[in-house]
């Protein structure tokens, strides 16, 4: 495949994923009312958590769009580290949401496991903030990406592992569905975290680990299309 039919190909999948997830938040917002009682505070935990997903992105994604069209991605560097970091902060605040909707579907209290991934969230942005992770530049370096990464799997695996392990002994659908979204965006997230800087096309697994989390949004939506009962 050409390097112009990959950067085509990248920016009509950017374009969409957008205006999927923006069109979704957007849904759940105006129907909020629809939400069963029980369902009212995952829900809003469900809008916030995506509403953080989609402001990131689009400063990830959305900026990778514009530095296509101003000259290339090495001419926009800055512009794509600044969105990279853009969507790190607001994945990270996206995990300390799916732990409290864990939390709140099986009725939880804030113990050990709650508040150990609420502190494993603030080291991972901790670890974003000096000026070794290189946000502003060109050049990727693998051992900063891979120290504030390894918080973000532990967040996701753990918090995707307590909504199995709750959805298998409650029979609740949507935990069970959610994890495994969650277990197939890391899937596809992993490879590019400890070899993309060896095999650039790794690059390429963005687009399945993308899905899965439009494929959450989706699950997430449904809960907004249920109507109480007069």
């Amino acid at each position: 495949m050409s390097e112009q039919l990959l950067m085509w190909v990248e920016i009509i999948f950017d374009l969409l994923y957008l205006a999927t997830i923006w069109v979704l938040v957007v849904l759940m917002l105006r129907k909020r009312a629809n939400l069963l009682p029980q369902n009212k505070r995952i829900g809003t935990l469900f809008i916030w958590a995506f509403f953080l997903l989609a402001l990131g992105d689009t400063g990830h994604v959305g900026f990778r769009v514009v530095a296509y069209f101003s000259g290339g991605l090495e001419a926009s560097s800055s512009l794509i580290g600044y969105g990279s970091f853009a969507t790190a902060v607001t994945v990270t605040f996206f995990y300390l949401i799916i732990t409290e909707i864990w939390r709140q579907i099986f009725d939880k209290k804030r113990g050990v496991i709650w508040w150990s991934l609420m502190a494993v969230g603030v080291i991972r942005l901790i670890i974003m903030l000096p000026a070794g992770n290189q946000w502003g530049g060109s050049e990727m370096l693998p051992h900063w990406s891979l120290a504030r990464n390894i918080p973000l799997m532990i967040q996701g695996l753990t918090v995707a592992s307590l909504l199995l392990a709750g959805g298998i002994k409650r029979k609740d659908s949507l935990a069970k569905k959610v994890s495994l979204f969650i277990f197939i965006s890391y899937a596809c997230y992993m490879p590019v975290i400890f070899f993309v800087h060896k095999i650039p096309m790794l690059g390429m697994l963005m687009m399945p680990k993308t899905l899965a989390y439009l494929a959450i949004a989706f699950l997430a939506f449904s809960l907004f299309k249920r109507k109480t009962k007069p």
